[in-house]
């Protein structure tokens, strides 16, 4: 029993739990800021439908890579991105069709909280869960077999609805929610190079054509720090929207960026990689916290 729940626990990949209900509601407190109004009973249910949409999409991608992540050669983000540092579907401790099963349990619970919100946002926050799982299927299987960053570009639009899906909670599409989605983008662009650039070798034993793969590490960089430009560069409009606390953390995470994008280019090597890998999800949380303490403040 206690080694089958370290397995699911890593197949969810628990340690992360806290971020994922933080950057939904980040979208959904804009909502509040720009519709007034408030709600705890609001909050509750957007952190529950952020937590257990996000979770379902994790299960989902383990499931579509099950084969080819037995091909994996080293283990560096595997121990990064799971508490107890093992894939559980290839080890076999969870077989793929109870991971599929669970994959179905997370999406329907997601769901039925998804259909309490009010029409039409229900509709729409239900049409981003479905987009967002068959955008990730698309990414896993087409970067299998590509020329160009086709899968990677409208791969992580996903991750980009998801602070929106969270606006959409209880606020219209309007300005704000787009200027959301055009900051975080080239973010979620710069933080899939930076784990392809880590990960070069095991995408190259499963045969897939991640950036690294098809531009070397050099390329990786330049689309890793590229992008994050890119995101400086959105943040202009976006600030717009925010108040002076929002300001100050976005700064802050903007010096952690840029001396991350610094390091990695005075180190050039996945270990740099994966020091500065860290910095980057902390920056999400900054970015979420700030928005947050700027609507109570």
């Amino acid at each position: 029993m206690k080694e089958t729940l370290k397995a699911y626990l890593d197949l969810t990949r628990a340690h992360f739990f806290p971020a994922w209900p933080l950057v939904f509601c980040s979208g959904l407190v804009l909502a509040f800021a720009n519709y007034g109004g408030f709600s705890w009973a609001l909050i509750l249910k957007a952190s529950l439908i952020g937590l257990l949409g996000f979770e379902a999409g994790f299960v989902l991608n383990d499931y579509v890579d099950r084969n080819r992540d037995k091909l994996d050669v080293e283990n560096t983000m595997t121990r990064y991105w799971r508490l107890f540092k093992e894939r559980p579907i290839p080890s076999g401790k969870i077989s793929s069709k109870n991971a599929f099963w669970l994959f179905i349990l997370l999406a329907g619970v997601t769901s039925a909280l998804i259909f309490t919100l009010p029409y039409p946002n229900s509709l729409c926050v239900f049409a981003i869960m479905l987009y967002s799982y068959g955008i990730e299927v698309f990414y896993q299987v087409k970067k299998r077999n590509q020329k160009y960053p086709v899968a990677q570009l409208l791969g992580r639009t996903d991750f980009t609805l998801f602070p929106a899906a969270g606006y959409l909670c209880y606020g219209q599409p309007d300005m704000t929610v787009l200027l959301y989605m055009v900051f975080f983008y080239p973010w979620t662009m710069a933080h899939l190079g930076l784990n392809d650039f880590i990960d070069l070798e095991n995408d190259r034993a499963r045969g897939m054509k991640s950036i690294a793969v098809l531009y070397g590490s050099k390329g990786a960089m330049y689309w890793v720090t590229g992008f994050t430009v890119l995101h400086f560069l959105a943040s202009v409009f976006f600030l717009r929207e925010l108040g002076t606390i929002a300001l100050y953390g976005f700064l802050a995470a903007f010096v952690l960026l840029a001396g991350s994008n610094l390091y990695l280019w005075k180190e050039k090597s996945p270990g740099a990689g994966m020091k500065i890998l860290p910095v980057y999800h902390g920056t999400l949380v900054i970015y979420a916290v700030s928005i947050i303490l700027d609507f109570i403040y």
